[in-house]
């Protein structure tokens, strides 16, 4: 019985997550300022780190869970060097 619960939440998980995923890409493409091109960039790789998690708990395998990691980190790093980008005009200071 809950094995069959999980199984339906991670599939209603995973389609919620891919509509925001194409709600986000479709902010990146027609987002009317950089701004909001930098956060959709940023929900999308917040979106791509949770289908990968729901995928790794409905497959049951560790690998998911260190890609999603990495997506995490470079998704961070990415955001921060953007928003610097935005703000300043240039990502490494001289």
């Amino acid at each position: 019985m809950s094995a069959t619960i999980l199984y339906w939440a991670g599939g209603f998980a995973l389609l919620c997550f891919t509509l925001g995923l194409g709600c986000a890409a479709i902010r990146l493409i027609r987002g009317p300022g950089a701004e909001d091109r930098v956060l959709a960039l940023d929900t999308l790789y917040i979106n791509g780190m949770l289908i990968l998690l729901v995928l790794g708990l409905r497959f049951e395998a560790g690998l998911y869970f260190d890609v999603a990691l990495l997506i995490a980190l470079f998704g961070f790093v990415g955001s921060s060097a953007l928003a610097k980008f935005l703000l300043r005009g240039e990502v490494i200071e001289p």
